[in-house]
């Protein structure tokens, strides 16, 4: 909510995905012209559209099938994977048991995190150990999830070098001892649209603001619902 900006911006990453590692770009004009469209976009809205990601549609869409199976399961089944502070809060959340600012929130996800080895960050990270809980079912929901994490992984570390030299800074800043060691995380969400009326409230997930430095969101094509609020306090914006 940088602006009153009017149009959340579409940049074609394309050139800054194939070129951001490449030790001659410094002076690849395709190349700079991104970072100058990532810099105006963070400074004015906040948020940004992206196509030349680098990852096929066809994969895209296969992560969202898969994830709607997995929420069509009955309720039992999903269960076997239920969240739990034994599982580092990995795992399953039944609708409502999701909560921004003190409401329910109407839908249910499954949330992955940076596995993390007991011991690793000592007892300040002890509550969130563990590792990520996949269901059975679908059978091929594991391997699908672990290839799209790493592709996107690779995606955010090339957007934050175009963030970080757009800021002025060496093309690794957000690297090394600064931050090289991210802690990721996957939310797969579902918003059904049969809820009971004794558990319904009015939003799928209340007003916030993401914690991490860099959100991807990979939606349905059919239904934009994320809404975006400019300083003025208009919300017009469904991505």
């Amino acid at each position: 909510m940088g602006s009153d900006f009017k149009a959340i911006p579409l940049i074609d990453i394309g050139p800054l995905v194939e070129k951001i590692d490449d030790p001659r770009m410094a002076n690849d004009a395709d190349l700079l012209e991104v970072v100058r469209m990532l810099d105006d976009a963070c400074k004015e809205a906040g948020f940004f559209y992206v196509k030349g990601h680098g990852i096929t549609e066809s994969l895209l869409k296969e992560v969202r099938d898969v994830t709607r199976k997995f929420f069509q399961l009955p309720c039992e089944e999903k269960l076997k994977i239920k969240m739990s502070p034994q599982s580092g809060y990995r795992g399953y959340q039944r609708i409502g048991e999701n909560i921004t600012k003190g409401k329910p929130d109407m839908h249910e996800a499954i949330d992955c995190y940076t596995p993390i080895k007991p011991g690793k960050y000592g007892d300040l990270a002890k509550p969130m150990e563990g590792s990520n809980l996949w269901p059975e079912n679908p059978s091929n929901f594991e391997a699908l999830l672990e290839n799209y994490i790493n592709l996107c992984r690779d995606l955010s570390r090339k957007i934050m070098r175009g963030i970080a030299l757009a800021l002025g800074g060496a093309i690794d800043a957000f690297e090394g001892e600064t931050a090289g060691d991210p802690f990721w995380v996957l939310r797969l969400i579902g918003y059904p649209v049969e809820i009971p009326e004794e558990q319904r409230t009015d939003t799928g997930c209340g007003a916030h603001t993401d914690y991490g430095l860099l959100t991807l969101v990979n939606q349905d094509d059919d239904i934009c619902a994320l809404e975006v609020q400019n300083r003025s306090g208009l919300v017009e914006w469904n991505l």
